[in-house]
């Protein structure tokens, strides 16, 4: 499909068939009914009209009672089934065999091979063989089935976590998955609504919120000393042409499809959670409007091109998926969050990470910033002076292990704390769908010339409560 898409046609969902390609990177998209990709039809409300655009996204009726402030119940031993064991479920699993009281108890993927290396790291953590899982794309299933897990953990392709997730929910357990939590509006209500009638948590587990500039940041500004916050910045630049074109990184190749597919922004979560929780979105904000634009599909041609020899079956490919899509989303108290993603041209790495308010601002990559009064020369200032507003988890592990600078340690290391102490988590169900709602609204509102699509409020109406989130305080053992 090509860049003269008609605007009221919806994304190209033609492509292998998900049961002709392994799961752990098979073709993400195959078989998806996009129709429920928006929720009625593009609106764009009068600028400032938040009354209005609440209205316009008015919520479906609860099938069951709030998720928020609802705790873990209290437990000795955290039991986790793992489902994907590709590129990240293979790396994270080394992180839950190094928490104290978690037993990985299952492991699924087709591929036998990941499962069997999975296995012998239980082993080798002195930990009992895991249960196994490799029969077919449908033997997930099974694990969800099982009476002593605790929590499902799924890194899988993006359009596999909805089912996955909705699976565990109707097994009784508590569930997590990579971003995004899910691809459609529709799916998303879903998983909120059995989040509410099966009394367990649906988490998108967002490891750029456990960043220790993300946390720093957050404690500052929950602290005042950004003033009153107007407006933030969050992003997935990372150049992925490479690793796209990979035959062996993404099997399949799942993540390259996507841009056959889709225009907007298909990674928002990374940017938007940390800022979404700078602004205490659902906890007294909500993030009520996004309107997307995007750049012409050009870098995955011209990458191939240079890169791919005549015959390859990329070549059989024609990306939409816009190299730079940038959105701006407005919130009820009248805020602005811009999200940008690039994963198709060449740049350093990048998720932007930017907070102001009436004070000052911080910016990342690279780090820097400027509050008054500690700056009043228009020169930027060091970033590390503010190191005493490094949150509990950071102090106390300085050093952590694993992936992405230890975001990923201290994600794994809080979500089974609060699991293990009964705690309520740091992020919710209703977190999850609004970071994961700007895959499909971005998609529209490209396709509607940067139309304003209204985001729905997944809390319905309990946003205007604040309360905690992110900015924990250390909890007694």
């Amino acid at each position: 499909m090509h860049e003269a898409q008609p605007q009221n046609q919806e994304p190209n969902e033609a492509g292998p068939s998900r049961r002709s390609v392994l799961w752990t990177a098979g073709a993400a998209g195959a078989g998806l009914g996009f129709a429920g990709l928006g929720s009625g039809p593009a609106a764009a409300a009068a600028p400032g009209a938040a009354g209005s655009a609440e209205a316009a996204a008015a919520p479906p009726r609860p099938q069951g009672r709030t998720m928020i402030g609802v705790p873990f119940e209290r437990r000795s031993t955290v039991r986790v089934g793992i489902i994907g064991l590709g590129n990240r479920g293979g790396s994270m699993i080394d992180l839950f065999l190094a928490m104290p009281d978690v037993r990985v108890v299952a492991l699924c993927d087709p591929v036998k091979d990941k499962v069997v290396k999975a296995a012998a790291k239980v082993t080798k953590a002195g930990q009992p063989a895991p249960a196994v899982y490799t029969n077919g794309e449908n033997d997930f299933e099974n694990l969800c089935r099982r009476t002593d897990i605790d929590f499902v953990y799924a890194a899988t392709p993006w359009d596999l976590h909805f089912e996955m997730a909705r699976t565990a929910l109707l097994n009784g357990k508590h569930v997590g998955t990579e971003c995004p939590l899910a691809l459609r509006l529709d799916q998303l209500w879903e998983l909120v609504d059995l989040s509410e009638r099966t009394r367990r948590h649906c988490l998108q587990l967002e490891n750029c919120c456990y960043g220790r500039n993300e946390m720093r940041v957050l404690r500052m500004a929950h602290a005042g000393l950004f003033g009153e916050l107007l407006h933030g910045a969050g992003a997935y630049i990372h150049d992925l042409r490479g690793l796209m074109f990979d035959p062996t990184y993404y099997e399949g190749p799942w993540r390259r499809l996507w841009h056959t597919r889709l225009r907007g922004d298909l990674y928002p979560n990374h940017g938007f959670g940390p800022v979404a929780n700078y602004m205490d979105v659902n906890r007294g904000d909500r993030a009520v409007r996004i309107a997307s634009f995007g750049s012409q599909a050009r870098g995955l041609a011209a990458y191939r091109k240079e890169h791919m020899p005549p015959g390859d079956p990329s070549w059989k490919e024609s990306y939409i998926e816009s190299d730079r899509t940038i959105s701006l989303v407005q919130t009820a108290k009248g805020r602005v969050i811009r999200l940008e993603h690039d994963v198709s041209t060449p740049h350093p790495y990048s998720r932007i990470n930017s907070l102001g308010g009436t004070k000052g601002l911080f910016e990342d990559y690279p780090e820097r910033i400027y509050l008054e009064p500690d700056q009043n020369n228009d020169e930027w200032g060091d970033f590390g002076r503010y190191a005493e507003w490094d949150h509990w988890l950071w102090k106390e592990h300085a050093n952590p292990p694993g992936g992405h600078g230890g975001m990923d340690y201290m994600l794994v290391l809080r979500l089974t704390q609060c699991l293990r102490l009964g705690l309520v988590p740091d992020f919710d169900v209703y977190d999850a769908a609004t970071w994961s709602a700007p895959v499909a609204l971005s998609d529209r509102s490209i396709k509607a010339q940067g139309a304003p699509q209204e985001i729905p409020d997944f809390t319905r109406g309990l946003w205007r409560k604040a309360r905690p989130g992110m900015d924990s305080q250390k909890p007694a053992e």
